[in-house]
């Protein structure tokens, strides 16, 4: 997992309540578990004209002018605004996989479905919960600021705006941890690679009747 420290970054603002993970990556797409390849497929019922399959070229699908990442001033960005229990529906990790795949690192909202939430942190995106309020100010910024940029810094907490308005964003300890070092699940496990090897070796000279190809019965 790539570590995240610091990000400036361009904002898309999503305007929508109670984004569910089928929008965020409909059911269709979920045969694979590669965690790579989701990126052309994200929001993909919003995104274009036409119904979306696993293994489409994207390229020539037709899109909808209307949604905010067919908008030009925001096909770079790298950080999602959006608005309140983002994530809601099933638990499907894909989600963040698309979320990631397609470039974006941060997402700001005012709540987050649960298991979403936890999702993100194990996928190396980080999501800010700022209030209402705070969200409501930044929509208004970004819409009216071409080229709208944030600077998120995890170690000091604080989301930044350009001009240099500054919001404190609570987070886990250890999750903040994880993502400062990259290190997921298996990476943290890793970590402990030697105690589990002395337990190993503990465990089979204590019962090594457990390791014999041949037991006796």
């Amino acid at each position: 997992m790539k570590p995240f420290q610091t990000l400036t970054g361009m904002v898309a603002p999503l305007d929508r309540s109670n984004i569910d993970t089928d929008a965020i990556i409909p059911k269709q797409f979920l045969k694979s578990i590669k965690r790579t390849g989701f990126g052309p497929f994200l929001f993909d019922e919003w995104r274009y004209l036409d119904h979306g399959e696993p293994d489409m070229d994207c390229s020539e699908r037709p899109k909808n002018p209307n949604f905010v990442l067919n908008q030009p001033r925001y096909s770079a960005a790298q950080i999602l605004l959006t608005r309140a229990n983002f994530g809601c529906g099933s638990s499907r990790e894909h989600a963040p996989w698309a979320l990631l795949d397609y470039g974006f690192r941060v997402i700001i909202a005012p709540s987050y479905a649960d298991i979403f939430y936890n999702n993100c942190f194990k996928n190396g995106i980080l999501p800010i919960v700022l209030s209402n309020d705070t969200v409501e100010r930044l929509f208004r910024e970004v819409e009216a600021t071409p080229g709208y940029q944030l600077t998120v810094d995890l170690e000091q907490q604080t989301v930044t705006t350009p001009t240099g308005s500054s919001y404190n964003f609570d987070i886990d300890s250890f999750r903040k941890h994880c993502l400062l070092l990259g290190l997921d699940d298996i990476a943290l496990t890793l970590e402990k690679v030697t105690a589990i090897q002395e337990f190993e070796e503990r465990h089979r000279q204590h019962s090594p009747w457990l390791f014999s190809p041949h037991p006796e019965l």
